[in-house]
């Protein structure tokens, strides 16, 4: 469990000031560039420039846990109850000359705390628009409030993650449950900014033969089992139990250990009974991961295939280049020993994909059984 020493929320109003003065300028901007236009398309402007923000603290994030320095600040909300590592320079120091490489450093613990500053601006925005939205429901605009509190919600959520994450001293289950949940913030803004654009249109959802629809369905939930075990990889660091593709250590069924790799509730790097993890349960998270990568190709090319020339051919064509560009950066992770640019380019590829299948699953809808029978039919006698 989680030690409550660590938690000090001496700085909770300074931060809470610095995510207002983060937020402020995204909302100015939006502000200053819809000045004229309707709340609605306010509203939708910044649900977007939301969406981009998150986005950007998801790869954030990556940053932070790939150059280990999530445990740079190793209480929260603060900085040894510090708002930023300016006022903890004798602990910071102290750490350091006793650990030199971390977990603490000084620029480990900026790193850190840029991430918090980020994350709690963000969260500001959130609740600018759970708020606006629904002031501007009360006053008669066909707005709908539920998804942005919804949202709002789910921050909060995520934000008590985070804390966890810390102090709990980076457990995978939480750290991965953590990432997760920023990629779900990210649907559920994608979902949001869908809906704005398809009431500026005047149209509802584009109409998909129903076996499309099943697809991008099947496509949806394969992504986010994906995106767990990807997670799940990261948190172990087990990306470089094989270095060699498309074999694993000289085999393509290496030794693993499946039983303590899946041990879901366990420290890091240790079994839940103590000991410290064997190479062969991290060989089992990393080929699994593999091995599910496969049908994931699979299913969401057929997905980008069947999708090229209909109203979502947009999607089509964007899932097939994040497809391209996962395959790339996957391959650097293993065969070039996981650089940093390409693991949170990796990341950024999944949220990039959890965006896009949202995106298409908001925009669709299956066409009735009886038009699809009657479509088929005209195929057959064609």
């Amino acid at each position: 469990m989680a030690d409550a020493s660590l938690y000090d929320l001496s700085p909770v109003l300074r931060l809470a000031l610095l995510g207002i003065a983060v937020a402020s300028g995204p909302l100015a901007w939006v502000w200053l560039r819809n000045k004229q236009a309707a709340p609605a398309q306010r509203l939708a402007a910044l649900t977007l420039l939301t969406l981009f923000l998150t986005f950007d603290l998801v790869l954030f994030g990556a940053f932070t846990r790939l150059t280990d320095s999530g445990l740079g600040c190793p209480d929260w909300p603060g900085c040894y109850g510090n708002a930023s590592p300016t006022g903890a320079l004798d602990q910071i120091r102290a750490e350091e000359a006793r650990m030199p490489t971390g977990p603490v450093t000084h620029g480990k613990a900026w790193v850190e705390m840029i991430h918090r500053y980020l994350a709690t601006g963000v969260g500001v925005l959130i609740t600018t628009l759970a708020v606006a939205t629904w002031l501007q429901r009360k006053r008669g605009v066909p707005v709908q409030p539920r998804w942005p509190a919804f949202t709002f919600a789910w921050v909060c959520l995520q934000g008590a993650f985070g804390a966890l994450t810390v102090t709990m001293k980076l457990f995978p289950a939480i750290v991965t449950l953590h990432l997760l949940g920023g990629l779900v913030l990210l649907a559920l803004l994608a979902m949001q900014a869908v809906a704005y654009r398809q009431a500026q249109r005047g149209t509802g959802a584009f109409v998909l033969p129903a076996s499309t629809r099943h697809w991008l369905v099947a496509a949806y939930v394969l992504l986010w089992l994906q995106v767990a075990l990807g997670g799940w990889v990261s948190t172990n660091y087990a990306v470089l139990a094989c270095s060699t593709f498309p074999a694993c250590q000289g085999s393509w069924w290496p030794a693993m250990d499946f039983r303590q790799g899946f041990e879901l509730w366990r420290p890091l790097g240790m079994t839940g009974a103590g000991e410290h993890i064997h190479f062969a349960a991290l060989t089992a998270i990393h080929y699994t991961h593999r091995l599910v990568a496969y049908a994931v190709f699979v299913v969401l090319g057929v997905l980008a295939w069947r999708l090229r020339s209909g109203p979502l051919h947009r999607s089509a064509r964007t899932i097939a280049l994040l497809l391209a560009w996962q395959f790339a950066t996957g391959l650097s992770n293993v065969v070039l020993g996981w650089p940093l640019i390409a693991a949170v380019a990796h990341t950024g590829g999944a949220a990039a994909l959890v965006v896009a299948l949202t995106w298409a699953l908001r925009e669709s809808r299956a066409a009735p059984v009886a038009a699809t029978e009657s479509r088929d039919a005209r195929e057959v006698s064609a």
